[in-house]
Parts: C-alpha cells; structure tokens; sequence
C-alpha cells in the first residue's frame, strides 16, 4: 500500500447478504468500514413487523489511503464481491456524503418506519374496495387495524380497516 497522507472513503460491494459477514472480516483485518443501517416495516407472514437491515444492500464504505495499489487483500476477504469501479479506478465516495449518512444514523439506524396514525388525522385508503376514499384516523382496533370515518353521502360512517392499507394525507 501506498499512503500519500490522504485517506478516501471507497464502496464494496458485498455479495448477497453478507454485507454484515463482509464488514466484520474487513474490521477484522484492521480495515475502517462503515454499514448505515434503517429501520423499515416488512410484511412477514401476513404481519408488518419492525426490521433493521443494510440501508443500501450489498453495499459498505470503506476507508483507505489514497493511492492503494494492491486490493487483493480486500477482494479475497470472505463476504466481499469486489469493489465498485467506474471503469478501471474504485469509485471514491464524498467525505461529505459519509458524513451526512452518519449524522441521520446517529443511533444506529436510520428509522424510516412511519409515525403511527393519531386520532384526527386525515388518512387515504390505498387499497381495496374503497380505494383513494379520504376519510380521518378514528381509532386503532387491536394491533393491525383502524377505525377509520368516511364522509359517505354527506354522513360519517366508520370502517374497519387494516392499518397498513393508510397513508397520511
């Protein structure tokens, strides 16, 4: 290796999940990485539920010394696929970049599962028989539905609706 007095950030490419195996043999060889997680809703087994995984999937920053020339010990290292190239030099990924995506995964994880729905809110059916009807968030009735009151013939009527057919409006 070569060390010119500047480091760079530079993106892996994982193979199929094992970004978390990749970034453990890399941190285990002395090597700075980097895995932004998010927090997502998944459907598993007819539930949503609550999962941290890779914010980009297959994908871990890398910080090296400006200059390298031999990545063999990085693409043999178990997990990794290759680097990400533009033509023949690894992609070199912004500080300014690196850094932003560290400030919003301060605790972790970036969590994009979203709010849940308050009395009042006004809420858009996304699917089913009443399809792109507005109506307004009445209440929550068990863990995966809602009360919801639609405005019908000029009259409040309320339905029973799964939580995860909403959005906020």
């Amino acid at each position: 290796m070569i060390n010119n007095g500047s480091d760079a950030w530079y993106l892996i490419y994982s193979k199929p999940r094992q970004e978390d195996k990749a970034w453990w043999n890399l941190d285990s060889q002395g090597f700075r990485c980097y895995l932004p997680y998010v927090r997502v809703r998944r459907l598993y087994r007819r539930r949503y539920q609550s999962c941290v995984e890779p914010m980009f999937p297959r994908y871990l920053f890398i910080r090296l010394a400006a200059g390298i020339e031999d990545w063999s010990p990085i693409r043999s290292t178990q997990g990794v696929s290759g680097l990400v190239r533009f033509g023949t030099w690894p992609a070199r990924v912004p500080d300014d970049l690196v850094d932003a995506i560290r400030e919003r995964t301060e605790q972790g994880y970036l969590d994009l599962s979203p709010e849940p729905l308050r009395r009042g809110d006004k809420v858009k059916v996304l699917d089913g028989p009443f399809a792109s009807y507005e109506g307004v968030f009445h209440a929550e009735r068990g863990e995966e539905r809602a009360i919801i009151l639609l405005d019908v013939a000029n009259q409040h009527t309320q339905l029973t609706i799964s939580q995860h057919s909403l959005e906020r409006v």
